[in-house]
């Protein structure tokens, strides 16, 4: 019989601004190795809840064979604070290394857009790029039975050169998903919510976005009962009545979310659930659905509300389906914010004038604009900025990078902000402390944006 190993997960993610978020990426790596590799057991070190100290001692106490780091965010994409989490990264890998000769294996979304220079900066055994349930499972297979690396999907290593040599091409569609009891109970109380996905990938073509080269282009929809028995587990035995589905997109393949929608009513459970939109694929039908189904969040990512800059930035609706959808939020009763990316590429005073203007045209909604558009490797924004001279070829982009234009001034942008008299909130606004604050008067769950909205 083979002896038993250990691997500890490491979720290195502190960023906890509006909320923590529950690493569920490294919960879907536990359960897929929990069902099919049962002579390797599992735990989390979160260090939303530890300091370099206790991950020290978890790390000499627990004693593993083998540890797993996952990287989320490199930092927080918000051009009013350039703070890099790579230091803070470097330094959990080097406590890791102090108390363990296990090998280290990294992985996580910020990773894999980052591969060779973190594999560089971090210097771990190996590590893992893009969907990472197989590959990890392949990868401790092949340790355990020195056995060969050839044909593992997004896996770096000294022995493939610090690159991936065979990228992915197989995807998983049926994921169990276990929450890990202690980390559960800490993100319900602090965030009000899970995370759960019920979808991987993005067929779309925004210029500055990630998501593509995270999860790949192709679109996976998940087992829905699979989800379902989740929700129900989550429901019954925990109380959890609010998750937030972490889909890129949640309303790509409608007749899929349909399903999932039925079979959440079907089920008898009360949940209440939020989800990352576009301002356009929805009908009034669908609508209706998924707020029986306990839809009661919107987070549209509409990045503008000016037609000539939505096209700019890649999106394929307009100013008149952003209003018929907001329309149609407020028709079923869901509460519904507009996401936006002020200041990007092309972005001048009329531009920003338009979005202004149409905002008086939304009623009863919240606005969260981000300013300038954080620069990705590998993605058109990239090849746009080095075109406008904005970043060079060899810049390797890991420090916060944003593209700004050159028309557009953030002092002007927050006075006609100001005058519309909508509700507005800037990244450097103090939206954590009174977040945590109406969560504790009004004793809610759940995203509470609600509050500020304003007619």
């Amino acid at each position: 019989m083979r002896d038993r190993r250990k691997l500890l997960f490491i979720s290195a993610n502190r960023l906890a601004d509006p909320y923590p978020v529950y690493p569920i990426g490294i919960s879907y790596l536990q359960t897929y190795l929990r069902e099919r590799c049962n002579w390797i057991e599992t735990a989390i070190c979160d260090m939303n809840l530890s300091d370099i100290e206790s991950l020290k001692q978890r790390v000499r106490s627990y004693s593993p064979d083998y540890i797993g780091i996952s990287f989320r965010n490199i930092d927080g994409a918000n051009s009013l604070d350039r703070t890099s989490f790579i230091p803070g990264y470097k330094e959990i890998v080097e406590a890791v290394r102090e108390s363990s000769e296990a090998p280290v294996i990294i992985g996580g979304a910020g990773f894999s857009v980052y591969p060779e220079i973190m594999y560089k900066i971090l210097s771990p055994d190996y590590g893992i790029v893009g969907e990472g349930e197989e590959s990890l499972r392949l990868l401790l297979e092949a340790i355990e039975n020195n056995g060969t690396l050839n044909g593992i999907e997004g896996l770096i290593s000294k022995e493939t050169g610090g690159k991936v040599q065979y990228p992915h091409t197989k995807y998983l569609s049926s994921l169990n998903l276990s929450f890990d009891e202690n980390l559960s109970d800490f993100y319900w109380e602090k965030s009000g919510m899970l995370n759960i996905q019920t979808k991987r990938g993005c067929c779309y073509n925004c210029i500055y976005c990630s998501y593509p080269i995270i999860d790949g282009r192709k679109v996976r929809t998940l087992d829905t009962d699979l989800i379902v028995n989740t929700l129900d587990r989550l429901y019954r035995e925990k109380g959890i009545n609010y998750v937030f589905f972490t889909d890129s997109v949640f309303n790509i393949h409608n007749s899929y979310n349909a399903e999932l929608a039925e079979k959440i009513i079907k089920s008898g459970i009360k949940i209440n659930w939020g989800a990352y939109f576009s301002p356009h694929n929805l009908t009034d039908d669908l609508m209706g659905l998924f707020r029986r189904s306990g839809l009661k969040h919107i987070e549209f990512g509409t990045e503008s509300l000016c037609t000539e800059q939505m096209h700019r930035y890649g999106k394929n609706f307009s100013f008149d389906d952003v209003l018929r959808n907001s329309e149609l939020c407020l028709k079923h009763n869901v509460f519904y914010a507009h996401f936006l990316i002020l200041g990007g590429i092309g972005e001048t005073e009329k531009t920003l004038k338009e979005t202004m203007e149409n905002s008086l045209k939304i009623r009863y909604s919240v606005f969260f604009p981000y300013i300038g558009m954080r620069i990705y490797p590998g993605t058109p924004l990239q090849r746009m900025a080095i075109k406008d001279g904005k970043i060079s070829e060899n810049d390797t982009l890991l420090e916060p990078t944003y593209y700004l234009s050159d028309d557009f001034s953030l002092e002007r942008c927050r006075e006609l902000a100001s005058a519309t008299g909508k509700a507005w909130i800037f990244p450097d606004d103090p939206l954590a402390d009174d977040i945590e604050r109406m969560r504790v008067v009004k004793k809610k769950k759940g995203l509470i944006w609600e509050y500020l909205r304003k007619p």
